[in-house]
Parts: structure tokens; C-alpha cells; sequence
């Protein structure tokens, strides 16, 4: 006899099997990260069909079994209808489902990692929230997940030296994990300059420029501080500023973590 499971759960992709069946990934509050089949789900009959739409939150049962587990109910919370109708919030929500898949691999219950999700869906839910809002909520929740998981990049301190950063040059060095000054930057360049190394590797182990602007944004994204940064007017090259500088953070990561999976 199978035990049943029953808990709340964000649909966050769903992919194809067999003839009917699919395979749901759904972050839950009380086992994490969970991959679950659905037989015969995409038989117009399906009682499972009203709770399993992409971006839902439901309550789901399913059972154990040798191989994987099986869904046994879905019942519909929430269906997020502002979010998943808006062309420009749909994107975003599908930019955070890849991001929590990317760098949640096993199956483990995180209280702030959920309430993190929860709080991001309500936000991008939201009737008042502007296209500016939208975007940095994406950010909003990358950043503030890899916290959550210990990869808090150093923002206040030089990653080198210790020393307050200050609003001058500044360089992000992924190897060091984080910010590194000017001071630091010259002489990680001089030493690369003695190898005579001029590769994208070595340009990666000196740091690539980042401006104290895209800086201050991260530190308030970090402190989760929403009514003010809800409220800042970014300019565009900032925001492009930040998206490379996530990119590359956000990529390093996930390589790192594939080299010691």
C-alpha cells in the first residue's frame, strides 16, 4: 500500500511522456523541489487538468513509488490570472521557473525559498505594478535566491583585500566571489601580464568592470528592500548593466555546480 502526500505546490514546467502522460516539476512547500508524473493528463478527461496549468499554485496529493512519484489530485489556490494573461509578466514568470530549476537539483523543503516564490508570483500578480516593477522582480528573485543558497556575492567589502569599496572603479571577479577594487583589479592585471596571458580565461581571473550604480541596486536587492526599489527610476544602461552582471554571475554558478555534481 502506498502512502499519500498531500502539500502546496507551484507548477513551474511540464514536459511530454508517452501518449498522455506528463511530468510535472513543482516547487512544494513541504518537500521542496519535486518532479511528478501525471498519467493520462493530457486526456481531455482528466480530473487532474483544473489544478495542473503552468504558474498555478495547488494543492496536490501523490503517492511513492518504486521508480518516481505519481499525482493522485490537484486542486486549484490560485491561477494568477494577471500574470499568466500579460505578454510582458508571462516571460518573467518563465524566467524564474528556469532559474529555481537550474539551481535547485535536489529534492529538500526551504521555508525562505518558498516564501521567496510566493512572494515574487503575488508581486508579479499585481495590478499596480509597473513594466519597470516587472523586470527588476526577476532580479528580485535571482539574486535573492542565490542568497538563500549561499551565493551571496561580497558587495560592501573588496573580495581581495577586505577594504570598504567605494564609489569608484570597480570590477566583478567571479572567481573571488564578488566585487573587487581598483587597487586589486591593477594587480591581478599585472600578474596575468607577467604570463603573457591575454585568453578569456585570464581576463575572467582578473574581473570585468562594473559601475558602483548597478552595485548600489544589487545591495538593495539583497536587502530585499521592494518599496524602495519599486520606486527607483533606472536608467537603461543600468538595467543593461545588471542583466550582464547577473548573466555572468548566475552562469558561472550553474558551471560550478556541474563541475562538482
Amino acid at each position: 500500500m502506498f502512502a499519500h502526500y498531500r502539500t502546496q505546490g507551484f507548477i513551474l514546467k511540464k514536459t511530454d511522456r508517452g501518449e498522455a502522460d506528463r511530468i510535472f516539476t513543482i516547487y512544494t512547500k513541504d518537500f521542496g523541489k519535486l518532479e511528478i508524473l501525471a498519467k493520462a493528463e493530457r486526456k481531455i478527461k482528466s480530473k487532474l487538468k483544473g489544478g495542473l496549468e503552468l504558474f498555478y499554485l495547488s494543492e496536490i496529493e501523490f503517492i511513492q513509488g518504486k521508480t518516481h512519484k505519481t499525482l493522485t489530485d490537484a486542486i486549484l489556490i490560485e491561477n494568477f490570472p494577471i500574470l499568466r494573461k500579460n505578454l510582458e509578466r508571462l516571460p518573467i514568470a518563465y524566467r524564474i521557473s528556469e532559474v529555481l530549476d537550474n539551481l535547485i537539483k535536489g529534492q529538500e523543503a526551504d521555508e525562505k525559498t518558498w516564501n521567496l516564490l510566493n512572494e515574487t508570483f503575488q508581486k508579479l500578480n499585481n495590478q499596480q505594478s509597473t513594466s519597470n516593477n516587472q523586470q527588476l522582480l526577476y532580479y528580485y528573485f535571482l539574486w535573492n535566491l542565490l542568497s538563500i543558497l549561499g551565493y551571496q556575492p561580497e558587495l560592501y567589502n573588496c573580495s581581495l583585500c577586505q577594504k570598504k569599496l567605494l564609489p569608484e572603479k570597480l570590477y566583478l571577479n567571479l572567481k573571488e566571489g564578488g566585487i573587487i577594487c581598483q587597487s586589486c583589479f591593477k594587480k591581478l592585471k599585472l600578474v596575468e601580464e607577467d604570463k603573457s596571458s591575454s585568453s578569456p580565461l585570464a581576463a575572467a581571473r582578473v574581473g570585468k568592470e562594473i559601475d558602483s550604480e548597478t552595485v548600489k541596486i544589487l545591495r538593495i536587492i539583497l536587502e530585499k528592500n521592494w518599496p524602495i526599489l519599486s520606486k527607483l527610476k533606472i536608467e537603461a544602461k543600468y538595467l543593461k548593466s545588471l542583466e550582464l552582471f547577473s548573466k555572468s554571475y548566475f552562469s558561472f554558478i550553474c558551471e560550478e555546480n556541474l563541475s562538482h555534481s
